[in-house]
């Protein structure tokens, strides 16, 4: 194993405190316990959004935390949820008096401290909604949860969500957008090679030289099959005909397509993949109307790539343009 780390056990807590250091004009931390929060929280007379959930998963969630986006970001160790505690001093640090969000991938772990810690606030008088993401159409009931996976369709959550409350939305309208969103989103991923978790320090799935695993989750999880290397327009159209089978989405629709990096996949790759994934889709009577390419949420170093499609309204567009000031997502300030 070759990583730019020092002690295994102090990887998120270093790499949290650097990600301060780099963005203070964004952010504050909170050491003990660990959460990011917004440099402004909590901003009085408006949702407060609070997201996290394992580590290695970068830019997410932490680099989603500012203005148009998340309040705060509550980072538990690699690949493995936050405790309730954090979640609940991140909910605490955001509310404004006008309640807080609670935005959720659907791995178990998650679920349960989320709910924990939304229960707890409430106790102390705090009013939480939780919505749960689970965009990815490859696999049910994998290793980390009961029912499908939250993935990459969790950052538009974030962000449509995240231009509600800045517009100024009940804690009940920010909830409806979120919960509308996930309703019309869905992802499939695909994994080149597996990532090394620090304190493992072992590769956390085998692949031979010559395969690759369709459908694989962001921790490495098993996903639809395993085969043999195809070229990218081949692997991009295995990965789109189930998420464009699945909602379905059908000619006329508009929407937005994401090609996102696990990691370890250079940029090149990422836009031949949008390449062909967008002319598929104009084959279908499908029209991009906005697009997003980069790492957004990752699996440490896999090399692998994951598409992802959103049907969009009017509102949802209007909200996605919104302005926005993160650390990873930034326009229109």
């Amino acid at each position: 194993m070759k990583k730019l780390i020092n002690d295994p056990k102090n990887v998120v807590t270093e790499a949290v405190a650097g990600f301060a250091a780099a963005h203070p004009d964004l952010v504050r931390v909170s050491e003990d316990p660990l959460f990011i929060v917004r440099q402004d929280a909590p901003v009085a007379g408006k949702v407060g959004i609070v997201s996290g959930g394992g580590s290695g998963h970068e830019p997410l969630h932490g680099g989603f935390v500012g203005p148009g986006m998340l309040h705060a970001a509550v980072p538990g160790p690699v690949f493995t949820s936050p405790t309730p505690d954090p979640i609940l001093a991140a909910t605490k640090a955001v509310d404004g008096g006008a309640g807080v969000l609670h935005i959720v991938k659907n791995y178990t772990g998650d679920v349960l401290n989320f709910e924990t810690a939304a229960d707890l606030a409430a106790a102390d008088g705090v009013e939480v909604r939780s919505v749960v993401v689970n965009d990815d159409v490859a696999v049910k009931d994998s290793l980390y949860t009961a029912g499908r996976r939250g993935v990459a369709g969790t950052v538009l959550v974030e962000k449509i969500a995240g231009a509600a409350a800045e517009r100024g939305d009940s804690l009940d309208q920010v909830a409806a957008i979120a919960e509308r969103v996930i309703g019309q989103v869905r992802s499939m991923g695909v994994a080149l090679t597996p990532s090394v978790v620090p304190h493992a320090g072992e590769p956390s799935f085998t692949l031979e030289d010559d395969e690759i695993e369709i459908g694989i989750g962001i921790h490495g999880e098993p996903g639809r099959e395993r085969i043999k290397l195809e070229p990218a327009d081949a692997i991009a159209d295995r990965m789109l005909e189930p998420i464009v089978q699945d909602l379905p989405f059908a000619s006329g629709d508009k929407v937005l397509l994401m090609v996102n990096g696990m990691g370890g996949t250079p940029q090149v790759e990422l836009y031949i993949l949008f390449r062909r994934a967008a002319e598929s889709l104009a084959e279908q009577g499908i029209d991009v109307e906005r697009s997003l390419v980069g790492n957004f949420t990752t699996s440490l170093e896999m090399q692998g790539a994951s598409i992802t499609v959103l049907k969009l309204d009017d509102e949802m567009a209007a909200l996605w343009d919104a302005p926005v000031n993160t650390a990873a997502l930034r326009w229109g300030m």
